[in-house]
């Protein structure tokens, strides 16, 4: 029987429970050959993370692990004289496929032709370790289904939060618990602007720096749009509240409206701004969301600073766990790359964790930050006031801070818990005024 690796529903539960089996059988007889022989490793990329995890493997040299291909487009330009003399080079990712590695490290990032490699190389039996959160947000259930039909293994625990281990302690050492909502710091660059705002400078400027340093992309859409966070917060949704989500479903919000004087309001509020991804389970209910959000100067996704990460993980029986540290970077993600190799050379295999598809069904009812830019005149906050009040939403404060020019006036409303959808047509209402000179910013505030 032919076996598509996408086509999940094709493939009967005895089929792959019986095919599981004998791939376990085979992978035993696999391990039982490689007793007095390290892994046969093969590199997919060899940049920023693939070189760092190269010169980790030449220096610490683990003995369980044998470095012997490197694949890249034009690998002339890449070719080092520091790995071992008999790795061999390759731009044939062909040739690199049909070797006799033991597993492949899939570090280009995509989903084409990367998840291409990775599905060849599980239907050859082989195992693959990735850092591609694309890939696993969006066909991470299919591939892991079909490395346990071919007796390989798959492993990605540098997908979400780099050198942090969130996935390895969300899949051991909190699969005891029942996890009831996620909250993080997963976008080292967008976390490096923000924290360099508080100073006062300008979005503008502060992203020519992360770019300068190399913290950004020349196109930093992806990071900063929100859509590298939504696919991280896919799989820790899957891992934490066992669910299976589209990313799609998850509307991300860009940090690119921020400003400094949105800042300097938090600030007043007692808060400051970061990228913050989060999800809970509600009962029967699933919310998610990724976007620029107030959190308190006394919450530690507040004191998260630079490139760093930061993921809360909220169980039911044991509370609050907090993981954090250098989430971004060659080395902290070549670490995690680095442990899952060695995991599966002493035999180590994913801890399958159920989970079961679901759809995002409601809103988190929060508190918002409500900015406003305006051309100053009599009448401007009752017009607001009534908005908010035809959708049921309380005011909490209404802040202006002095020493702005009535014709750029910026001012703050803030609201009591209540839908974005509601807010968001009450703004509707008001965003038309010709006293607004850009639209009203809405954030929503962590409490």
């Amino acid at each position: 029987m032919h076996i598509t690796p996408f086509a999940s529903e094709d493939i009967s539960v005895s089929h792959i429970e019986e095919s599981a089996a004998s791939a376990e059988l085979s992978g035993a007889s696999q391990r039982e050959a490689r007793t007095h022989r390290p892994l046969r490793i093969a590199l997919f990329g060899f940049g920023t993370v693939g070189s760092s995890v190269a010169r980790i493997l030449v220096e610490s040299k683990p003995r369980e692990l044998d470095l012997t291909h490197v694949f890249n487009r034009n690998v002339a330009r890449k070719r080092v004289d520091w790995t071992p003399p008999g790795v061999v080079w390759s731009d044939n990712a062909d040739e690199v496929l049909a070797s006799d590695v033991d597993a492949i490290v899939e570090l280009v990032g995509g989903l084409d032709p990367p998840g291409s490699w990775v599905r060849r190389a599980l239907e050859a039996g082989k195992s693959v370790v990735t850092a591609n959160k694309k890939l696993i947000a969006y066909h991470g259930v299919d591939l892991e289904r079909l490395a346990a039909i071919k007796g390989g293994h798959l492993k990605y625990g540098a997908a979400v939060a780099g050198g942090i281990p969130v996935i390895p302690g969300l899949e051991q050492g909190m699969a005891g618990d029942r996890i009831e909502r996620i909250q993080g710091i997963l976008n080292g660059t967008c976390n490096f602007i923000l924290s360099q705002m508080e100073g006062g400078v300008e979005y503008a400027a502060v992203l020519a720096a992360a770019q300068a340093r190399g913290y950004a992309e020349a196109d930093p859409t992806e990071d900063v749009g929100g859509f590298d966070a939504r696919a991280k917060l896919a799989i820790l949704m899957r891992l934490a509240l066992r669910v299976q989500v589209d990313p799609e479903e998850i509307v991300p919000r860009p940090i690119t409206t921020i400003t400094a004087v949105d800042f300097n309001y938090a600030r007043d509020l007692g808060c400051t701004i970061r990228q913050v991804a989060r999800a809970e389970q509600m009962g029967a209910h699933l919310a998610a969301t990724v976007g620029p959000m107030l959190a308190p100067l006394r919450s530690p996704l507040a004191w998260s600073q630079g490139t760093e990460n930061m993921v809360i993980v909220t169980g039911h029986y044991g509370g609050d766990v907090v993981f954090s540290g250098h989430g971004a970077g060659g080395h902290p993600t070549a670490v995690a790359v680095v442990s899952d190799l060695l995991a599966l050379a002493h035999g180590s295999r994913r801890v399958e964790i159920p989970s079961a598809p679901a759809s995002i069904g409601t809103e988190f009812e929060v508190p918002h930050y409500i900015r406003f830019l305006v051309v100053d005149r009599p009448g401007i906050v009752a017009a607001i006031t009534g908005a908010l009040a035809e959708e049921r939403i309380n005011i909490r404060a209404i802040v202006q801070k002095p020493g702005y020019p009535p014709d750029a006036l910026p001012f703050v409303v803030t609201v009591e818990p209540c839908k974005s959808s509601s807010l968001k047509r009450a703004l509707e209402r008001v965003k038309g005024m010709d006293c607004m000179l850009v639209e009203p910013l809405d954030l929503q505030m962590l409490e």
